[in-house]
């Protein structure tokens, strides 16, 4: 299906540590200011889609996640349906929002996504990633990427911090990347959060001050792995005809929304759950990584960004590491990534994330980035995974924004 989806506005809240907050004002605040940047008064929301993932263990909150959030505002009556994906729930979320408005059934609807992750107990908060996998395969899952490693993988840290570790040190061994190159993903990603006011972490870093913070799984550092967060974001999506309606003066259509999830293959196969999502959404968008000038990206973890470069096709194997050695990556740079500071340093309240990413591509291409614009922006790529399968990301999305 062609997607015929428009953004007319987005919100957040900002991202960081909000214990004394409720899942109502997460996903209310968000929704709130992504319905005034539309300009459409609250009840033309005719459907809300909304991602959340841990709300179930964190506070307890199951089964009608989104009905309860968004009463807070007075949002009822209309169809609200929750979407659990991982670190994809709200893109995914978004992408169905998309599907619905593009096929007809709507012309104003609400995705909105939001988590509480820290808890006073952060076993708590970790045993929320630890259900992102087979939990049948869970225990062999931590024995395998834990070896060598101190006890505590999923008590007092991700059990993903451990795979994220695994992931480095095959990227060291496989292309020759130095711990320099993760402190240099980092260091750049905080750039970009320190002009970010809704980032979780504002301050800049030079690469010597990544490195020389404690380390958390060998070799990465605790800055070169994504925080806890609590936060919410959400966009208003619309109809070309609403749109039309509308008048938008600076419209955001979405050229391509992509959603796939894992599925057997022998290792070594040339296909998976990623390269299948990136190459249909360039394929349905029309357009390829040249035609890109900003990317929003999962970056988990430091490593995670360097090998999703060669994913999405940012530059040959070989040189995807002289992208981030010679600033090609960073704002000024020919390709800027994650210029809202990424999962690193905005931060990666899960459920919220994918929708934040859109967020920050609409503000780009829209020119209301600040001082963190990329200059002449037109294309936005988001690519955003959730959850582990047999090493391999669970749900992929892809969506790629084209300015109007």
């Amino acid at each position: 299906m062609r997607v015929k989806a428009v953004i007319a506005g987005v919100g957040m809240t900002p991202f960081g540590k909000h214990l004394d907050r409720s899942l109502k004002w997460l996903a209310g605040e968000a929704t709130l200011a992504a319905v005034k940047d539309a300009g459409l008064p609250l009840g033309d929301i005719q459907a809300a889609y909304v991602g959340n993932c841990a709300a179930g263990l964190v506070t307890g909150q199951e089964s009608i996640r989104g009905q309860v959030a968004l009463r807070g505002i007075g949002l009822g009556r209309v169809p609200i349906i929750n979407i659990e994906n991982a670190c994809g729930s709200s893109a995914t979320a978004f992408n169905q929002a998309c599907m619905m408005v593009s096929a007809g059934y709507y012309d104003v609807v609400l995705a909105v996504g939001f988590e509480k992750l820290y808890h006073p107990d952060k076993a708590v908060s970790y045993a929320a990633f630890g259900g992102a996998v087979d939990i049948e395969e869970r225990d062999r899952f931590i024995a395998e990427h834990s070896a060598g490693q101190s006890a505590g993988s999923g008590t007092r840290r991700s059990m993903f911090a451990d795979f994220y570790g695994v992931l480095a040190r095959e990227h060291m061994a496989k292309h020759g990347s130095t711990l320099r190159h993760f402190a240099l993903v980092t260091a750049k990603n905080s750039l970009h959060g320190s002009l970010n006011p809704n980032a979780q972490f504002r301050e800049a870093m030079t690469p010597e001050e990544v490195l020389a913070q404690p380390v958390v799984v060998d070799p990465l550092t605790r800055p070169m792995i994504c925080p806890l967060g609590d936060g919410g974001a959400a966009v208003v999506v619309v109809s070309e005809r609403k749109a039309r309606q509308m008048g938008l003066a600076r419209p955001v259509h979405v050229a391509s929304t992509v959603v796939h999830s894992w599925f057997e293959h022998p290792d070594g196969a040339p296909e998976n759950v990623t390269s299948i999502s990136i190459r249909e959404a360039y394929e349905e968008a029309g357009l390829g990584p040249k035609d890109l000038n900003c990317v929003e990206l999962h970056d988990s973890s430091a490593v995670t960004e360097l090998i999703t470069y060669e994913h999405l096709g940012l530059a040959k194997p070989e040189d995807c590491l002289k992208l981030i050695e010679d600033g090609d990556t960073q704002l000024g740079g020919r390709i800027p990534v994650n210029t809202s500071g990424g999962l690193l340093r905005k931060g990666h309240p899960v459920g919220a994330t994918g929708v934040a990413q859109i967020m920050e591509l609409t503000l780009q291409l829209q020119g209301r980035a600040g001082r963190r614009q990329v200059e002449g922006a037109r294309v936005g790529l988001a690519h955003n995974g959730g959850g582990s399968i047999g090493n391999e990301v669970a749900a992929m999305n892809i969506t790629v924004l084209v300015r109007g």
